[in-house]
């Protein structure tokens, strides 16, 4: 038999899913339901079902209201417990802890074996208590002295060429809420990540209230170890219902750390926390206002930093000439670029930040063929194999006092970085234990970068100042690089981040500063053509315009050549 066959109507409001059809569920508490609650400990993560141990009872409470959010010692409807219990055998042996939750209707047992046993009448929800971490070993030492100050047990493990082992950690609090929520929600159209944590009874069409396991504000950094030394464990349950608004902010935020931990390829609960972290203490130190401010800038700094990337492949794309503009300063940008990927790379940083970093990398070398001359020679091959390949400066470069000027500043910038290299060297090697002479040199080279590499901006302020001239500079692409760093001094107050960094934020506006005075005092027409052919409004270059404003155009660079 063919054709298409009938399909049933359905009821307004209703939805068909893969054949079924489904309208929408009621709460199964209402207003005011009287409840009790239950929680157990256990070291299986199945449902519970050890209800006959009187030891794994660890809180009930009974005569409760649904709904309720004026009772409790505090009169917001939060209830607290707090233990001081002997370390579980489970965590000593580097197993999981899990707490167990059930709530059910008045004078109702969650035990299947008690007479008053509700079955469909019981939320249920079960959390990991602990929290498995990865602890890092790595072999470090003073390369003059070969001290340490590992511990005999982390020098152990780092000779065996361990590269991390996984731990126990613990938090002494957990807050666990009971979602106050009246929608009519409809089986296969609830949102993500709600639909994983309501579940229904569809012989009677309702949903049962969510038991929800809140540990955001636990920071990573409150997390202890759990090894022999730990014989006792504080533990403080919280009990208190929650909205659905502040239930969906919290669950986002939880699926959000679970697809983090996936992009970071990490399997166990890993340090990644981190930024998470800095956030959260944001969000509690941090003034309302100052923080709303904070956010929106946020915002405005991601714009802002891809208009500048956007701005600066099309400054590089369309450039034709390389006057007034500092190519060695270009060049230590990618060989800065290159010794940041390799630091992260020896760090084992995450794919994320490795493939963000290397395609930055990628950026800086595609200006090779703007600011250099590749030529590959088959001829002179290297050991007969290998073709040769040089390097030499561009025509506009070369014939321009550009190179002079380029060349000048970096002799006297060398009279203060090279110094100052060797002062951080020494330093490094004195008083920071390394792996090994590889990763001295890495760390060493990116440290003096991140600390002094704001002087390689200087090169391009000085050909400036001998030009008297700013147009040949990308000024969009350095506008948005303005602005970012204003922004960025606001995270400097508002986010915890080491000293050095936060002077860094502020070095950087000098220099920036700096540019801006020198566009002031070099002012000049956007669409007028200087000396080398090119304007503010054409960087990519501009026929000289005949008659008497090309004439004046021609002195005006000549004058500003003899200066």
């Amino acid at each position: 038999m063919g054709g298409n066959q009938p399909t049933a109507p359905t009821k307004p409001g209703s939805v068909a899913t893969s054949g079924k059809v489904f309208s929408p569920a009621q709460n199964l508490y209402r207003p005011g339901e009287i409840y009790d609650f239950y929680m157990y400990l256990s070291s299986s993560g199945e449902k519970f079902s050890d209800f006959n141990n009187s030891d794994s009872l660890f809180w009930s409470m009974k005569g409760l209201k649904y709904n309720d959010w004026t009772s409790g010692e505090n009169g917001d409807g939060t209830y607290m417990k707090s233990v001081s219990m002997p370390t579980p055998d489970c965590l000593l042996h580097n197993q999981s802890l899990y707490l167990h939750a059930f709530v059910t209707k008045q004078h109702k047992s969650p035990n299947p074996k008690d007479r008053n046993y509700g079955k469909r009448e019981i939320s249920y929800n079960s959390f990991r208590l602990n929290k498995y971490k990865k602890r890092h070993y790595k072999l470090t030492s003073n390369l003059l002295t070969g001290e340490t100050e590992l511990s005999e047990y982390e020098q152990k493990k780092a000779l065996e060429n361990v590269k991390y082992e996984v731990l126990n950690f613990w938090h002494p609090n957990l807050t666990v809420n009971f979602v106050t929520d009246f929608t009519a929600w409809t089986q296969g159209q609830i949102p993500s990540p709600l639909d994983k944590q309501i579940k229904f009874d569809l012989v009677d069409n309702y949903y049962y209230p969510v038991i929800f396991f809140n540990n955001y504000w636990n920071l990573n950094s409150e997390y202890m170890p759990i090894n022999e030394t730990v014989t006792t464990l504080n533990f403080t349950v919280t009990f208190s219902p929650l909205s659905l608004f502040k239930w969906q902010l919290y669950a986002s935020q939880q699926a959000q750390g679970e697809w983090t931990k996936l992009l970071n390829g990490g399997g166990n609960d890993d340090e990644e926390g981190g930024d998470q972290d800095v956030l959260k203490q944001a969000l509690i130190e941090t003034n309302p206002v100052l923080l709303g401010v904070t956010v929106v800038v946020s915002l405005l700094h991601t714009v802002l930093e891809f208009l500048a990337f956007k701005n600066d492949i099309q400054f590089w794309k369309t450039r034709k000439s390389l006057e007034g503009l500092s190519v060695r300063s270009v060049l230590f940008n990618i060989f800065q670029s290159v010794i940041v990927f390799l630091y992260i790379c020896d760090n084992d940083a995450s794919w994320v930040v490795r493939g963000s970093v290397f395609f930055g990398l990628l950026i800086e070398c595609w200006k090779i063929p703007k600011c250099l001359d590749i030529k590959v020679d088959y001829e002179n091959k290297i050991f007969g194999i290998i073709p040769r390949i040089t390097f030499a400066d561009k025509g506009s470069y070369v014939e321009s006092e550009t190179k002079v000027y380029d060349e000048l500043a970096f002799k006297y910038l060398s009279w203060v970085l090279f110094p100052l290299l060797g002062g951080y060297a020494i330093y490094s090697l004195m008083y920071v234990e390394q792996r090994g002479w590889y990763n001295f040199v890495l760390s060493m080279l990116y440290g003096f970068l991140l600390t002094f590499g704001f002087i390689m901006m200087t090169p391009q302020l000085f050909i400036n100042y001998k030009l008297k001239s700013v147009a040949h500079l990308p000024w969009r692409m350095l506008t948005y690089k303005f602005v970012n760093t204003f922004i960025d001094d606001l995270f400097a107050f508002v986010i915890r981040m080491p000293t050095l960094y936060r002077l860094g934020c502020f070095r950087d506006d000098i220099i920036f500063l700096i540019y801006i005075y020198q566009r002031w005092i070099y002012r000049v027409d956007p669409t007028r053509v200087n000396e080398y052919g090119t304007s503010m409004e054409s960087p990519e270059g501009a026929a000289v315009p005949e008659g008497e404003e090309g004439q004046k155009a021609i002195a005006a660079g000549e004058h500003a050549k003899s200066e």
